[in-house]
């Protein structure tokens, strides 16, 4: 290949930048996918499929910008049980098979499917024969939200494979909850091999998005400081989705103002606020909003970590052909 891995996503990202930005100019500006799949024949294999990822998330931002905040969610919520493995994405089959889609931690909250979904299919469209699973598109979706919701681009490792079966029970267990102190997430993440420092870099994430009524009119999600400030007259119901932003101020680009809005008492989880209460992570807190190149290298670094999560050691791994489904007519067992 004649550029390097670093390279081609560097090369994607300013592509998709440029591109979303000049649809925001001019709405008669030729989609980037037209322009992709008329020179398709031109790109290497590797290139087509970072490309044609990056269209399909440069359209979904382009139409929603919360979408991006959304597809870094998903690719967390992904790795952080049982690794990077695509067991997220797969469909419940009633009275056969539950998995992660339907675990209260991600039912009617995390988004994005049909995102990861429309990029596999243009991958088949632009990029005949090739073989990119479904956790490598999680991957790439989360880098080029990163890159295009303000944060700094990253190189993104190819090869990783997708699970046959999901865990229902390992997302309420492994993921971090609204209303973990600070010594369970610790613990939670110290599991998949994260520091403290890492753990605050990734938190990071909460510039960007919103958190669902549901969430918020929870006493045990929030901090107290903030419950005076909060409409929570809204049913609480599983399916309601008024929003609050998680960043006061800036909740649409990825930014140092959450760590600002902690510093201030000003958090809106509970889980975001106790950053404060030990020096080990209030002390990277005030050092990422004094210093907001150093959290965004580091918020890069920590989402390369966690994309190297590798699958449960007892998974049959696949490349599926749907991402919502596995390969042929069975699920193992899990």
């Amino acid at each position: 290949m004649a550029f390097g891995a670093t390279h081609l996503c560097l090369a994607l990202s300013l592509m998709a930048l440029i591109a979303l930005a000049k649809a925001n100019i001019d709405e008669k500006v030729e989609p980037i996918n037209n322009i992709l799949e008329q020179n398709s024949e031109m790109l290497t294999q590797e290139f087509c499929i970072l490309a044609a990822v990056g269209s399909v998330v440069a359209e979904a931002i382009r139409r929603e910008r919360r979408m991006g905040a959304s597809l870094i969610r998903l690719f967390f919520h992904d790795c952080f049980v049982d690794g990077c493995d695509a067991g997220i994405l797969l469909n419940d089959i009633p009275g056969r098979f539950q998995g992660e889609k339907s675990s209260p931690p991600n039912n009617n909250s995390v988004r994005g499917y049909e995102v990861i979904d429309q990029a596999k299919q243009r991958i088949k469209t632009m990029c005949p024969g090739a073989a990119v699973s479904c956790a490598d598109i999680l991957a790439l979706a989360a880098r080029d939200s990163v890159a295009m919701l303000g944060g700094m681009t990253y190189p993104v490792r190819l090869g990783r494979r997708d699970a046959r079966t999901a865990n229902f029970t390992g997302a309420l267990t492994q993921l971090p909850a609204p209303f973990d102190d600070l010594n369970v997430q610790l613990t939670k993440f110290r599991a998949k091999g994260m520091s403290a420092r890492e753990m605050v870099a990734l938190a990071g994430a909460h510039t960007v998005g919103f958190a669902r009524c549901v969430t918020m009119c929870d006493d045990r999600n929030i901090n107290p400081a903030r419950k005076s400030t909060l409409n929570c007259g809204c049913p609480v119901i599983n399916n309601n989705t008024n929003l609050v932003p998680l960043d006061l101020t800036t909740p649409d680009f990825l930014d140092k103002f959450y760590y600002e809005d902690l510093i201030r008492n000003r958090g809106l989880l509970f889980s975001d606020q106790v950053l404060m209460g030990s020096s080990a992570t209030a002390d990277v807190v005030r050092t990422y909003n004094s210093n907001p190149a150093l959290f965004l290298r580091e918020f890069n670094d920590a989402m390369t970590k966690m994309g190297d999560l590798p699958p449960s050691s007892a998974a049959q791994l696949e490349i599926r052909d749907v991402c919502s489904r596995v390969n042929g007519n069975s699920i193992a067992d899990m």
